[in-house]
């Protein structure tokens, strides 16, 4: 006989409890546990692949793990110390760049030349503002960056924990599977199933987006000779999983420093914008259908709601685990709202059509009942 709904929910919320007290007082010890679990997330489809071509699963994982590694040694060497100096070449040529705009602005608007205009004193702040903070953010930005790559810890334990994850991820999985409760067993595969699906479409499926835009957009406006390509294509490609804000804030960024560098050259100015044009149709019409689906159910608002949520509280580990969490949850809310419908709260005691409205067939029966 199962537990009564009550006593599961209390179970089922202690156990809730339970795993947000973990990640707030164990979340700079699970960060690289969790961070090797979402790299092997992503790379089991690729072992699976390699397992019906016939290799072992240890064969798999070892040849993945060799791969990424060889990925991530190019990248440190040859892509990673390019970002970081132009990240800091362009902080650093903010104020120059706030000055000539200002100027610009000045010799097409004679009237900004009034001290007391709001537009004036707005520009001259914003102006101050990059001069006085500018420094100290790319300093505060280097930092942070460079302290979390340069953690020894998390350097050796992250490859570590998702080699073991990868190879274990079926065993794991039908552990996991055996530990349903019976009553409920269905109904849970059933949900981690969606859910699955969902960060499947979403999590690999625009993550691909997103390096793949990225990648092009970087290359696209170094051979373009935007002196700031690689940067913008890197902030172009990371935000790209928000509909069309990684084009247009890439876009308006990377026609802003064209104009900047190539004032006159129209030619180059054009480029620049041919390559954010290719780049949003690239996306629209060939990568995100083929790669993430036409509906994956978790929405950007949505998603950006449980970043800020999840980041605010618990820090970066809140920020690994609001994708799952937001998608979990959309999940449920979903099956949610499909056990209202089906209830007497939503449809009364009439008998209902798919469409809502009252049966009116079922009426002469009723009443010979």
């Amino acid at each position: 006989m199962a537990l009564p709904i009550s006593q599961q929910a209390k179970y089922w919320g202690i156990a809730a409890l339970v795993l947000l007290a973990v990640l707030w007082f164990m979340g700079d010890v699970l960060l690289p546990f969790l961070v090797g679990g979402a790299i092997a997330y992503f790379l089991d489809p690729i072992a699976d692949r390699l397992e019906r071509l016939g290799l072992s699963r240890t064969l798999a994982t070892t040849l993945i793990t060799l791969a990424m590694v060889l990925v991530m040694v190019a990248l440190v060497l040859a892509v990673i110390p390019t970002l970081i100096s132009q990240l800091a070449a362009l902080i650093d040529a903010a104020p120059e760049i706030s000055q000539r705009l200002q100027a610009f602005l000045i010799e097409r608007f004679p009237e900004l030349q009034d001290s007391t205009s709001t537009v004036r004193q707005t520009l001259a702040q914003i102006a101050g503002f990059i001069q006085s903070k500018g420094a100290n953010l790319a300093q505060t930005a280097l930092t942070s960056a460079l302290s979390i790559i340069s953690a020894v810890v998390f350097i050796v334990v992250v490859p570590v924990v998702a080699f073991y994850l990868l190879l274990d991820w079926d065993n794991m999985v039908a552990r996991i599977d055996s530990l349903v409760p019976r009553d409920h067993a269905s109904v849970v595969r059933r949900l981690a199933g969606e859910i699955d699906r969902v960060l499947a479409a979403f999590v690999r499926g625009q993550l691909s987006v997103c390096l793949v835009l990225g990648s092009y957009y970087a290359v696209s406006l170094m051979l373009a000779g935007l002196q700031f390509g690689l940067i913008v294509g890197a902030i172009a490609g990371a935000v790209t999983f928000i509909p069309y804000v990684g084009a247009l804030v890439g876009g308006v960024l990377a026609i802003g420093l064209a104009l900047f560098q190539f004032w006159g050259d129209w030619v180059s100015i054009g480029i620049v914008a041919a390559i954010f044009a290719a780049g949003q149709f690239l996306e629209g019409n060939v990568l995100t259908p083929k790669l993430v689906g036409k509906s994956v159910g978790l929405h950007p608002v949505w998603l950006l709601l449980a970043l800020s949520a999840f980041g605010s509280v618990f820090g970066f580990v809140g920020m690994l685990v609001a994708v799952p969490i937001a998608a979990s949850l959309g999940v449920l809310t979903r099956f949610g709202v499909e056990q209202y419908q089906q209830s007497l709260l939503y449809r009364g005691l009439e008998p209902l059509t798919l469409d809502g409205q009252e049966d009116k067939t079922s009426e002469p029966e009723a009443k010979r009942s």
